[in-house]
């Protein structure tokens, strides 16, 4: 493991999702490649399984992919039976910081659409706090599947 600068555990966040916080740290550090590779998701399901994703970048922009995107699919594959309950995004810059992310937009309204009371980890100010996913789109139209 690299020595890398501390991402501190948030203030209120239980050890079940600091264990999150900890796995996707963990994974970035095992993958982490500049401009390719720069963010980890993390997800817990109501089974207690813990599922990732990594963010994935081609040379041709519409080619990313998220890592809230690629922890979806990787839920979807564990079964529909064990919804997505929390979720922790980490990125590392370039510069070696280390930040608690919040999803893009576009993942915000997919993780809405499949798991919109999960709790997301995002920081507000320099300070992690909980949402929902459904949190992060208040004004979000809501789908009927």
């Amino acid at each position: 493991m690299s020595d890398r600068p501390s991402l501190a555990r948030p203030a209120g966040m239980d050890d079940a999702d600091a264990e999150l916080l900890t796995r996707a740290r963990d994974l970035l550090d095992a993958v982490y490649r500049e401009g390719r590779h720069e963010v980890v998701a993390a997800f817990r399901l109501s089974d207690g399984a813990i599922v990732t994703g990594v963010h994935v970048d081609g040379s041709a922009r519409r080619s990313a992919v998220c890592a809230e995107g690629v922890a979806a699919g990787n839920a979807i594959a564990q079964g529909a039976s064990a919804p997505v309950v929390a979720a922790v995004s980490v990125l590392r810059r370039p510069g070696g910081t280390w930040h608690l992310i919040e999803p893009c937009g576009v993942c915000a309204e997919m993780l809405s659409d499949y798991w919109p009371d999960a709790r997301v980890w995002v920081t507000a100010g320099s300070e992690g706090v909980p949402t929902t996913f459904a949190g992060l789109l208040p004004a979000k139209r809501r789908r009927v599947w």
